[in-house]
């Protein structure tokens, strides 16, 4: 893969950083000592104009280019999972209950690859600014940046970031123009009955029977108040009642997450499951409350700078090794807030066979870091071109 000749000589020690990332693991926006990471690398690398706290633990850098010209932003997110590692590596999460199972170690590597290419070279105009972001997996930490002002306060002009994609060849790029990633909501549902002996239930106001008759009718939503062919996802991902065989409950509990694309859906799966709860309680004589929770909307790609960051995939990977037009998935990504906020795109890298990502066997495959740096060098470079 034809990767810029001085980052490939960065592989070594783009590996280490990775291992020592995946060793060291941080959840939510508690990655204090990532970001310390980053930052001891970055003034390595000579760059001076960082910025720290943000979202908490996120860093803001700033690379200077040659001469005038508008920011462009390269995002990589640094937490992890609560997930026990069981890839039995050498360096393997040194944290009980946690690891980097979903890539962000390499994530936050390719960004510090292509950082020490750009601050070495400032082939390009204006600036960069580097964004390395805590809390993508669980509180939206892209969103809180956002929130706190970094589009404005650095000029970010257009925003572009990359996910690792295990089964997708190693090297390759995937992505699309418009909507690729679904926008995702959370619901917990707690139900309360009357508790009582297992061999007079007549005596009780069975919560467990509420709770099964309230997951069977939410997942008529799907199937009886939206047209088929359209995008929609809800699954029922918990229920927890009792402690004993012989005892009926006074308690139990419903949990899942939903996946849209469209506003209109998303408002009205958040009332039919309103009205189902309200109604099967009032049905089963039991006291229902619904907890819905509307999280990360959908990853819309710019149609243009899609196709732009499609065109550099290319120069990168090689012809046949980019897919631009590739189907939408029912995951989710906070970087929906960035593109919310400003024009971009959203690719993703393949690494090869290998456990998928949440799982207690994954790793990040060091060998496309380079490849991820490259492209998002080679983006700056393009974008914001020196003249003459």
């Amino acid at each position: 893969m034809p990767v810029i000749n001085r980052i490939a000589a960065y592989a070594e020690d783009m590996a280490q950083w990775r291992q020592h990332l995946h060793a060291h693991p941080e959840l939510g926006f508690d990655c204090h000592e990532t970001a310390g990471f980053v930052v001891e690398r970055l003034k390595e690398f000579g760059i001076t104009d960082i910025h720290t706290g943000i979202a908490q633990s996120g860093v803001v850098a700033i690379v200077e280019g040659r001469g005038e010209g508008p920011t462009i932003g390269l995002r990589a997110d640094m937490d992890a999972l609560p997930i026990a590692e069981e890839t039995g590596l050498p360096y393997a999460s040194t944290v009980p209950g946690r690891m980097h199972a979903c890539g962000h170690d390499g994530h936050t590597t390719m960004l510090l690859g292509a950082a020490k290419y750009l601050a070495e070279t400032r082939n390009f105009t204006g600036r960069v600014a580097l964004i390395f972001q805590p809390a993508e997996e669980d509180g939206g930490g892209g969103g809180v940046m956002v929130d706190e002002g970094i589009m404005d306060r650095f000029d970010i002009a257009q925003v572009y970031g990359i996910h690792n994609a295990p089964g997708l060849p190693e090297g390759h790029f995937s992505t699309a123009p418009g909507p690729l990633l679904a926008a995702v909501d959370t619901f917990n549902i707690h139900i309360r009955g009357l508790g009582g002996h297992g061999a007079m239930p007549h005596e009780t106001r069975d919560p467990v029977v509420a709770a099964l008759a309230i997951a069977q009718g939410i997942q008529t939503i799907s199937s009886r108040n939206h047209y088929a062919l359209d995008d929609l996802v809800i699954s029922v991902t918990q229920i927890h009642a009792g402690s004993a065989e012989n005892i009926v409950p006074e308690t139990a509990y419903l949990g899942g997450t939903v996946r849209t694309f469209d506003p209109e859906v998303q408002k009205m799966v958040q009332r039919r499951m309103t009205q189902i709860v309200e109604g099967t309680a009032a049905a089963y004589d039991v006291d229902a409350e619904l907890d819905y929770q509307v999280w990360y909307p959908a990853t819309v790609n710019h149609a243009g700078k899609t196709a732009f960051a499609a065109e550099i995939a290319r120069e990168v990977s090689g012809d046949g090794n980019v897919e631009d037009d590739v189907t939408r998935e029912m995951g989710a990504e906070d970087f929906s807030y960035m593109l919310q906020a400003r024009p971009g795109a959203f690719l993703f890298l393949g690494q090869g066979a290998g456990a998928g990502l949440h799982q207690a066997g994954y790793n990040f495959n060091d060998a496309v870091a380079p490849v991820g740096a490259s492209f998002f060098a080679r983006l700056v470079e393009r974008a914001q071109p020196v003249q003459g």
